[in-house]
């Protein structure tokens, strides 16, 4: 399980405490910004309301001039002149110029710029401020409808949009037929009217309104961004626009808030739009100082918790760790002080502590070394006397059956073991040697066994280590009494000996009839266990001075022979007392 430093616990800690003061922010913040985004529609809806009054109140004058002048008295007397040869009397002049005179003070009563003309269906005359026409009755019927009509006007690049208003005496609800009218009275003005108003409502510098018709077109403002403002429209396309109209509408990676208003006079929108940056950038900016102001107290806090890891928990775990190791009987271990702290005071200490108790392990170990070495120069020399008695007990056979050449021979093979182990000082021999003294040895009881036949394969690696000496004679000897003696049918010892990267092997193979599972077992565990009356010292001898020597990971190990009988391994490290000879 994963165990937590106190480092890592701090900085938990820190980060669960602040999560909460981060959330409660970020509700408080959404809360706030909801709400001033609300009220910010509430109040752009307020005033484009307020707009569109003023507009509609204009346009209501303007429409309301044609029902006042069609009942004035001169204009009556206008409806009912004729024409006597083409040309009108003085009287009808002097009518038409005080019709005219009225117009230009009727015009002039509005801040908006317009223009009233009259027309006379009986004269086919129409009379405006300053001029009076001709004009054809096909002419008139072209603009005398119901209702505000618009008509589009496009010069260099700009459009521009005539409002006009026509009332008709006498009154009727269809589209009339002036032939049958005694007066037309008209009423228009121009889109610029409307862009002064915008102009004058563009006035903080972040609004940028303009005037919407989905069917006719659009009146900017005299500095809008025309680009920016169709790109809004067509996207205002997309959904059908209600009376009362908030949204917000994304371009380029931006947002803006968008507020319309429908005249219930003309049917036009005012619709104005602010980049919602701009109206939330002070909520932004204390939104970036305050995350600012917390990644800086969570790195304050993470350097204050390291500060205090490093003081605190860090020579805490030096001085566990250096009694793990002590704990292991490595007694080299030094913690090294820093400082002049309390920890670094407990330092010294251990490091002094350390090396008394090394100092006092060190000749406790040399004493064992001692009794070590006494130890396995006596296991080899319980090999000698075992191997004399079988080569004397041989000689004494061979001497009864006047045997002299086996005599001699094992006198001679004798006499060179004798020379192999009496110059025995060294612990260490060579594996080229040893095999050699096999060797002699096999060669000796093939002459009492002419059956026997032996093959000795070894890894040229192997071939120069270092071994102990009287290593391999025991297996080989064993094999030859237990395994080919035993059996008439039996005859072949082998021996093979290889490497891989941790370990050496070498392994004795016989023939002969082998052991039962159970007893194969049973003698594998007794050579781990102290030497017994009924069990024989050879393999025993060899276990116990592999392990002694190598490690306990090294020994003798017991397997069944693919021949049919026992086979024999030793296994022993390479980086334990192992060297190869030059």
């Amino acid at each position: 399980m994963y165990r937590y430093n106190l480092f890592t616990k701090m900085v938990m800690l820190i980060v669960i405490m602040l999560i909460p003061i981060m959330i409660l922010y970020i509700y408080s913040n959404r809360t706030t910004t909801e709400v001033l985004s609300r009220e910010l529609n509430q109040s752009n809806i307020n005033q484009l309301n307020f707009f569109q009054t003023q507009v509609n109140t204009n346009i209501e004058l303007l429409s309301s001039w044609p029902n006042l002048l069609i009942h004035d008295p001169d204009i009556v007397s206008f409806n009912d002149i004729y024409l006597q040869n083409g040309y009108l009397n003085l009287d009808a002049i002097t009518l038409v110029k005080r019709i005219q005179g009225k117009l230009a003070i009727q015009e002039s009563s509005s801040n908006w710029r317009s223009h009233l003309s009259i027309y006379s269906p009986s004269l086919m005359r129409l009379v405006t401020d300053n001029d009076m026409k001709d004009y054809r009755i096909s002419q008139a019927q072209r603009w005398a409808k119901p209702g505000w009509q618009v008509t589009s006007l496009h010069d260099n690049n700009r459009t521009t949009f005539n409002f006009s208003w026509t009332t008709i005496s006498p009154y009727t609800a269809n589209t009339p037929d002036l032939r049958d009218a005694s007066t037309v009275i008209r009423v228009e003005f121009d889109s610029s009217n409307i862009q002064d108003m915008l102009d004058k409502f563009k006035s903080d510098g972040r609004r940028d309104p303009f005037y919407y018709n989905p069917e006719l077109g659009v009146v900017y403002n005299r500095s809008a961004d025309h680009v920016l403002t169709d790109e809004l429209i067509s996207h205002l396309r997309e959904k059908p626009l209600q009376a009362l109209e908030s949204r917000t509408i994304e371009i380029a990676d931006q947002q803006y808030m968008v507020n319309a208003v429908r005249s219930e006079v003309t049917g036009w929108y005012m619709v104005d739009y602010i980049p919602l940056d701009d109206v939330l950038q002070p909520i932004h900016n204390s939104n970036r100082l305050f995350y600012l102001s917390m990644i800086a107290l969570l790195l304050m806090s993470c350097l204050a918790s390291y500060l205090l890891y490093a003081q605190v928990q860090v020579p805490i775990r030096q001085l566990i760790a250096g009694f793990d190791r002590l704990k292991q009987e490595d007694y080299s271990v030094r913690i090294r002080p820093k400082g002049r702290s309390e920890f670094a005071y407990l330092s010294i200490r251990f490091n002094s502590m350390v090396a008394q108790i090394q100092s006092l392990f060190e000749n406790v170990y040399m004493e064992k070394i001692h009794v070590r070495e006494a130890r396995l120069k006596q296991l080899q020399s319980q090999i000698n006397p075992h191997f004399f008695y079988n080569c004397f007990s041989f000689i004494t056979s061979m001497a009864k059956l006047n045997n002299q050449q086996a005599v001699i021979a094992m006198s001679k093979n004798l006499s060179q073991y004798y020379r192999y182990t009496t110059r025995q000082e060294r612990d260490l021999v060579p594996m080229t040697e040893e095999i050699d003294f096999v060797q002699n040895y096999l060669e000796i009881q093939q002459m009492r066994m002419s059956r026997l036949n032996y093959n000795i394969h070894l890894s040229e690696n192997i071939k120069h280590i270092l071994i102990p000496p009287l290593i391999v004679q025991p297996l080989v000897e064993n094999a030859v009494i237990h395994g080919i003696e035993r059996y008439s049918s039996a005859g072949l010892i082998t021996i093979h000996g290889w490497c891989d990267e941790e370990q050496w092997f070498l392994s004795v193979e016989d023939d002969g009839k082998g052991m039962e599972p159970e007893a194969l077992a049973h003698l594998q565990q007794s050579l781990s266990e102290p030497l017994g009356e009924e069990m024989g010292c050879g393999l025993w001898n060899v276990h116990q001075r592999l392990t002694l020597r190598f490690g306990e990971q090294s020994g003798v190990h017991l397997s069944p022979s693919e021949l049919g009988g026992l086979k024999v391994t030793l296994s022993w490290t390479q980086n334990k007392g192992t060297n190869i000879q030059e």
